[in-house]
This record gives C-alpha cells, sequence and structure tokens, in this order.
C-alpha cells in the first residue's frame, strides 16, 4: 500500500486516488468558516471507493457550488484530461444545509454563460450512502424525486445486481470457439441484442471449458446488463433479458466480466419479475437517475443495488403487462 493511504485509512476505501487525499488534507487543514474551491473529477460523487471520503467530506463541509461540463474532450483539452470533471466551492461549516447552486457548461469556453438552477440541499445529497447528485434542470430534479419515494432496493428485494465472473484475457486456455460435451456458455455484452440475450453468435471464445465453481453459475433466469458504454449513447442501462427455459441444455452458463447480472438470492427470478425489471432498467426515466448519479460511462453493480425499485409486487405485476 502506498504510504499515504496508510497514514489517511479514515477516508480510503479499496484503491484510493491522491486527488480525494489532497482534498481531505484541505478540508483538514482549513480554518472553521473556511472555503475550498477544487477542480477535480466526478467520480468520487458515488460507488464504494470514495464512501468514506464522502462521508468525512459531508461531515465537516457544506457544498456551496457545483459546476458540471457536459464534454469530457473539450474541457482542460491542452491537459490532455480525459476524466469527467467538475468544480467544487466547499465550506468548512456545521451550520444549517443551505441551497446548493449547480451550474453546467458545455466546456470551458463556454463557461461564462452557464446554466444555473438552485436545489435544495437534501435533493443533491442523498442520505443513503451519501451519494452526491448533480441535476442540471428541474425535469431531472424532478426524476430524483420520483424514484426516491421508492422505499425498496434490489437487495432488499432478494435479488442483487453481480459483476460477470469470467476475465477471459486471464483464462485464454479455457476458451473455446466451438461447443462440445465439455463446455458452457460464455456470455458477452456482445449477445445483449434488442432486449434479449442471443446465443450463440459465431464470435470467437464464446465457449469456456471449466469445471471451477468460481467461474460457473447457474443457468437460471438473469437480467444482463452491459458495464461500458460510450458517452454518446442514448442508453447508459442497456439490459436484456436471458430466460434459462430458452437454453435448456445447459446446466451451468457463465459471464464474461464486462457485463453484470441481476439474479435472485432469497427471491426466485420468475420470468414475471424479469420482464418488470426489464422495464424498469430500460426505461427512459431510470436510465436519467442513473446519469444523474454517474457521470462516466461504467454501469456499477454497487450504484444499481442502492437504487431505489418499486415493491416485488409491483415489479411482476409490470412484467404481467
Amino acid at each position: 500500500k502506498a504510504q499515504e493511504s496508510i497514514h489517511m485509512k479514515e477516508v480510503c476505501y479499496g484503491a484510493p486516488n491522491l486527488y480525494f487525499l489532497f482534498a481531505s488534507m484541505s478540508i483538514y487543514n482549513m480554518k472553521a468558516e473556511g472555503e475550498m474551491v477544487y477542480i477535480m473529477p466526478r467520480s468520487w460523487t458515488s460507488g464504494a471507493y470514495f464512501s468514506k471520503f464522502r462521508e468525512y467530506m459531508i461531515n465537516n463541509t457544506k457544498l456551496l457550488n457545483i459546476h458540471l461540463f457536459s464534454s469530457r474532450e473539450k474541457v482542460f483539452k491542452s491537459e490532455n484530461i480525459l476524466q469527467e470533471t467538475i468544480i467544487l466551492r466547499l465550506k468548512k461549516t456545521q451550520n444549517t444545509k443551505n441551497n446548493i447552486i449547480v451550474t453546467s457548461s458545455y466546456s470551458t469556453d463556454d463557461i461564462t454563460n452557464s446554466n444555473l438552477i438552485e436545489i435544495p440541499y437534501d435533493v443533491v445529497v442523498s442520505n443513503v450512502n451519501n451519494y452526491v447528485f448533480l441535476p442540471i434542470d428541474a425535469k431531472e430534479i424532478d426524476v430524483l424525486k420520483k424514484i426516491n419515494k421508492f422505499e425498496y432496493t434490489l437487495p432488499k428485494l432478494g435479488l442483487k445486481m453481480k459483476t460477470g465472473i469470467v476475465v477471459d484475457f486471464r483464462n485464454k486456455d479455457l476458451l473455446e470457439n466451438i461447443e462440445n460435451e465439455n463446455t458452457i456458455p460464455l456470455l458477452y455484452s456482445q449477445h445483449i441484442k434488442g432486449g434479449r440475450i442471443k446465443f450463440p453468435i459465431g464470435r470467437e471464445n464464446e465457449y469456456l471449458k471449466t469445471e471451477k465453481k468460481g467461474l460457473i453459475q447457474k443457468n437460471e433466469n438473469y437480467l444482463m446488463v452491459k458495464r461500458f458504454t460510450s458517452k454518446e449513447e442514448n442508453r447508459r442501462i442497456q439490459c436484456a433479458m436471458y430466460l434459462a427455459s430458452e437454453y435448456p441444455k445447459y446446466k451451468y452458463i457463465s459471464t464474461q466480466n464486462k457485463i453484470n447480472f441481476i439474479v435472485g438470492e432469497n427471491t426466485e427470478l420468475t420470468p414475471n419479475v424479469l420482464f418488470g425489471l426489464y422495464v424498469i432498467f430500460n426505461s427512459t426515466i431510470y436510465d436519467m437517475y442513473y446519469r444523474i448519479l454517474n457521470g462516466s460511462t461504467q454501469v456499477n453493480s454497487t450504484e444499481i443495488n442502492c437504487m431505489p425499485i418499486p415493491p416485488l409486487y409491483d415489479v411482476g405485476e409490470l412484467g404481467k403487462k
């Protein structure tokens, strides 16, 4: 471990980044009522790696202003920065929660003509995991209010999103191009087509030859979700239904780690519940919610498992319809 993370274990979890260690030290060294302005990546606003940092920051400061850029390529382009970047203004105070001013522009070139919106503190800073939501207009604020009314999450319903279990380049000796009696299907994001899993599609290495328990999973119903999309794509959450009944000859399947999957843990993922989950996560409002929460092009299972969703009965009824 790096010396920095050892000495700052109060804010470190998993693989820390230097930028939020600098921000933490700034907060620590600031005098009461002092202010700090930082240009930093957006990645700290959600996810498990930054949970301790968010807790430290939110418990010791109040957010005053946040500026967002809709373009990654055009921001600080001379520095070759490709991460989504924000400008943050904080105050070290224990005063009551204020409204937060969120501004946004396409890039640094038009920052003087930024869109401005004032948002209640509790809409931006969630009391669950201290996630920081960054809506830029009234429509996105309405999305947050509607979704946050739900009291359930996938784990509360006995379901869970997990990450695909096979890192293919580390298991090259187990990959096969042609099916035989010792292979099982290995599902990739390319198998997600039009809301369903299409298998086989004739791509390389779409079969796995193994009996290792850590690399196989039951052939049961899953909602498969792409982990990576491009910034320009219309949908951040791109999902597909996998019905075990459509592949009855397999006892086991496997998933490459560039897809996520939702599976039943304490609840059976019946076809109706599967269809209902597809309706929910394929909807425009949930896609917007996730984009407000996470500015990256990666869909993280940690965040999906924290998203509010309707009760299980309602999910099943959506599936029936």
